[in-house]
């Protein structure tokens, strides 16, 4: 049956030169860009099922039959090639994939690969030994004789086979004369070093032979008939060679192209292809389904510690025929070795003391080469395989060299028939992964799944297809044969806890805090092992840790009701007022002098654990002087009298100093409420903290009562009034000019009097009622931060008209029209906004607070009744007229200008206004 890939193709996805590709036979790619391919179609018995398992790619050189490299990925996910510059050049490398995971050798089920890139030289140096130092740096002197290693590095040359080095005598004056030329140069894997053994031969080849005579070389291009130049367009490199007029040997041999295979260490960031491995591993609590790894992506402090690894096969007495068990172990440690470039590989090939000792050598020999023919038909270079059959071993006997019938049982000498194989593995270590959740008191079950877990082909034999979870918690630990596994965790937090108070702060225990303990974590910890070849080798270190915090929330009340006004401030107030303005004024006094309040408090506060099956109150109330927090007050009332100084200095500004006027700050009625609890922040799921919501309310937070009594302390002198500023004075006789129409035209008959008792009060009063809510978690972004404001700002102005006649009063309502900037509304006469600012450090508020003046819109009316008694313009008003009876309608502007009262305390007092809510 015809089964597996029949042909690959390019996907479209990278840049492929058309001008030097081969349709379904060759394909040309840029240097270092990277090019996909995938699977074009199948062998016509082929399953559909087995169309979706994994499939082998397998890089390699087709010349040698050397595999470079192979990987193992699902068929549907395309494989990805990118060749670097310095790989770039003639060399073809042959791409195919395998559902078997062996390469086809008859078919060319793939594509031939190769890369371009512009042929230049980019670095040069001499050396005593192959990848030595350079020479010329450590200023180094040969002598003729003595070996020499030229070591070229290149782009767009790798898999040249005719490249020319020519060697030329540095002279001072005259042309350089060409000394040697090395001719059928190959580069390989970009590179061209060369052992030079012939110099003795230059030394007689020299005219006038200086005492030290400098050489470089040029490299040139049979096929591009040209000099390949460096970066800078230069030909000429390799500066210089030096050589002492010395003869040290008379050797002379040709120039040796080496090829010597180079052993490294991984990058860190390579993919890993052992198939030993895992690729993925998901955590699933009741909340949250999380991916904790991917195929060893963003993984923190990734080590490759070199481990030796020893595997022995034995053989069959008298044998060098690999047995089939043995080929399954060794099957298993060449993929491995496939799949790593950084390994060499030593094989040790022994016999027992049965016989005679040569024979044992040439067997030992044979079975060593047995195992190492195995591994390069396999694909692996040969040149990474060190093969040597060590003959007998028995460190006990004393055959020395006899056949000695005693040695004839070969059952006690079946360990001795065997090969050694030792290497390194260059193993994955990586720092533990953390994983944090929060869990209630009891036990609740956390699932852990392990996809493409395998451990057959574990070459070390340490890694088993196991998951082992282990905690304190546990009597011992749980270690089952699965890719699958649900196991138990639960928070520190009991569930008939007395006293929550101790996870207050629900990462930390406050016992441990006061206790000064090191550890102040509440976490139980569960450690997880998964180990494999590929990721996380060390079975010493743990692949995740499980940190489960207590689900406890915390919900916290706060209210204060200050019952005395903060600030009064007064002008010119009849004598009756004034007293009620001064026993104010007396309990303000009072308190500060006794830094003591008026105030009652109170608050609550709740915690809810285990699913919120638990909860516990703690909560107290208090009606009662507030007299040990005095210093908490001490703000507000500073920040009262400079609003009641600020209102009264613009007012006594705007209208006389002569007017009387009191100024009146209310109490604030505040509550502060906070939620906190443990949680994933935004867009990580691994990591948790705290979540906060803050929410600060007032009803008010602040009141402002001014009443100006326009008219109660200005003389009437000849019809005229003085004292009144120029907006109350045009208010004041729009409004009384057609009172006094009315006065002056009137009689005893009708009741009127020129002893009218007429007066003007301004009350303005404003209340700021907020709602406001900031929600964040201490462990997220500052730019997560959500902000919740509902802001009612209430400013009521009032313009009291008063009209005593006979113990009857007309008044008149003043309507105030403005605008609320915080919410860009047109409707109110007071900017009150909030400012939030959540950053690294903390939470911070300032509030924003403004007077937008005020203009005045009128409305005079008086009752029908009193209309009867009073006339206008000389007539008088009919006593069949219902309802009130309008006398006075306009609009004045500018009464109070703006103020901002937050920059005004500001600079009165040299404080900022910016309030630390929570530092971080």
């Amino acid at each position: 049956m015809d089964k597996g890939v029949k042909k690959i193709k390019w996907t479209g996805k990278g840049k492929v030169i058309s001008s030097k590709s081969i349709p379904n036979k060759k394909v040309t790619i840029d240097a270092d860009q990277v090019v996909s391919f995938e699977v074009e179609s199948w062998y016509k018995d082929t399953t559909e099922e087995e169309k979706k398992k994994n499939i082998t790619w397998i890089l390699q050189d087709r010349k040698k039959q050397t595999i470079i490299i192979q990987k193992v990925q699902p068929a549907n996910s395309p494989k990805e090639i990118n060749i670097p510059k310095e790989l770039c050049g003639p060399f073809e490398y042959y791409l195919e994939a395998s559902l078997g995971g062996k390469r086809d050798l008859h078919n060319e089920t793939g594509l031939y690969i190769s890369g371009y890139a512009p042929a230049k030289l980019i670095s040069s140096k001499w050396s005593q030994k192959y990848n030595g130092e350079d020479a010329y740096k450590k200023n180094y002197i040969f002598s003729y004789g003595e070996t020499v290693f030229l070591n070229l590095k290149t782009e767009g040359l790798n898999g040249h086979q005719n490249i020319q080095i020519e060697i030329f005598r540095h002279f001072t004056i005259l042309k350089d004369p060409l000394m040697r030329k090395i001719v059928g140069v190959d580069v390989i894997d970009g590179e061209i070093n060369l052992e030079i053994k012939n110099t003795f031969a230059w030394y007689s080849s020299i005219k006038d032979i200086k005492e030290t005579e400098e050489f470089y070389i040029k490299i040139y291009d049979p096929v591009a008939k040209a000099y390949i130049t460096d970066k800078d367009g230069k030909i000429d490199y390799a500066k210089y060679l030096k050589i002492n007029k010395k003869i040290i040997s008379q050797e002379i041999k040709p120039p040796t192209n080496l090829s010597v295979l180079k052993v490294g260490e991984p990058d860190k960031n390579d993919e890993r292809y052992e198939l030993c491995k895992f690729e993925t591993i998901t955590i699933t609590d009741p909340k949250e389904c999380v991916l904790l790894f991917n195929n060893g992506q963003k993984l923190s402090k990734v080590t490759n510690p070199k481990t030796p690894i020893y595997k022995t096969v034995h053989f069959n007495f008298e044998k060098h025929d690999i047995t089939p068990e043995a080929k399954t172990e060794l099957n298993n440690v060449l993929q491995y070795l496939l799949q790593s470039h950084y390994s060499t590989i030593k094989i040790d090939g022994h016999a027992c003391v049965i016989g005679k000792e040569q024979y044992n050598q040439k067997l030992s020999q044979q079975r060593s080469d047995a195992v190492k023919k195995l591994f390069v038909d396999g694909g692996l270079d040969a040149r990474r395989i060190l093969s040597i059959g060590r003959g007998e071993v028995n460190p006990t006997d004393d055959k020395k060299g006899r056949d000695n019938i005693k040695y004839k049982n070969e059952k006690e000498y079946m360990q001795n028939r065997r090969v050694d194989i030792e290497f390194d593995s260059l193993g994955h270590d990586a720092k533990t992964i953390i994983y944090e959740t929060i869990a209630p008191s009891h036990n609740q079950n956390i699932t852990i799944d392990v996809t493409e877990y395998q451990n057959k082909a574990c070459f070390t034999g340490k890694h088993k297809k196991n998951i082992k979870v282990n905690s304190t918690e546990y009597p011992k630990p749980i270690d089952q044969i699965a890719n699958k596994l649900d196991f138990p965790v639960k928070s520190d937090l009991s569930w008939m806890n007395p006293a929550p108070l101790q996870y207050i702060w629900p990462r930390y225990n406050i016992t441990h805090v006061l206790n000064a303990e090191k550890s102040m974590d509440s976490a139980i910890n569960y450690f997880i092992d998964v180990h494999s070849c590929r990721y996380f080798s060390d079975n010493s270190n743990h692949t995740i840790q499980i940190k489960a915090y207590p689900d406890i929330k915390w919900k916290f009340e706060f209210f204060l009701n200050l019952t005395n006004d903060l600030s009064v401030k007064w002008q010119n107030k009849n004598e009756f007022d004034v007293k009620g303005l001064q026993k104010k004024s007396g309990k303000i006094g009072a308190e500060r002098r006794w830094k003591q309040k008026d105030a009652s408090i109170g608050f609550s506060l709740k915690a809810k654990w285990d699913n919120e099956k638990q909860n516990k109150e703690l909560k107290a109330e208090y009606e009662t002087k507030f007299k040990k927090a005095y210093d908490i007050f001490a703000s507000i009332g500073a920040l009262a009298d400079g609003v009641t100084n600020k209102t009264k200095g613009t007012v006594s500004d705007t209208v006389s100093k002569s007017i009387p006027a009191s100024f009146i700050v209310k109490p604030p009625n505040l509550s502060f409420t906070g939620d906190w609890f443990l949680s994933h922040p935004k867009d990580n799921k691994t990591i948790i903290g705290t979540d906060v919501t803050i929410g600060l309310h007032a009803k008010p937070l602040i009141g402002l009562e001014v009443t100006i009594d326009l008219l109660g302390a200005i003389a009437f002198v000849g019809g005229e009034i003085f004292g009144l500023g120029p907006g109350v004075l045009k208010l004041y006789n729009a409004i009384q000019g057609q009172l006094k129409k009315g006065i002056k035209a009137g009689d005893e008959k009708n009741g009127l009097s020129v002893n009218v008792d007429i007066y003007m009060d301004l009350i303005i009063t404003s209340t700021i009622t907020i709602n406001t809510d900031i929600q964040f978690n201490t462990a997220g972004k500052a730019k997560d931060a959500k902000l919740l404001l509902e802001s009612e700002t209430k400013l009521k102005i009032e313009l009291k008209v008063g009209v005593k006649i006979k113990g009857e009063a007309a008044i008149v309502i003043i309507k105030i029209k403005a605008y609320f900037e915080a919410s860009a509304s047109a409707e109110a006469s007071a900017t009150y906004a909030h400012t939030f600012n959540y950053d690294e450090k903390g939470l911070y508020y300032r509030p924003k607070l403004g007077f937008d003046g005020m203009d005045a819109k009128y409305v005079v009316k008086i009752s029908a009744s009193l209309a009867m008694k009073i006339v206008k313009d000389k007539k008088t008003v009919e006593e069949t007229r219902e309802g009130d009876y309008k006398i006075a309608e306009g609009t004045i502007k500018d009464v109070i200008p703006p103020f901002d009262v937050i920059d005004e305390l500001e600079k009165l007092f040299g404080i900022s206004a910016n309030i630390p809510l929570i530092k971080n």
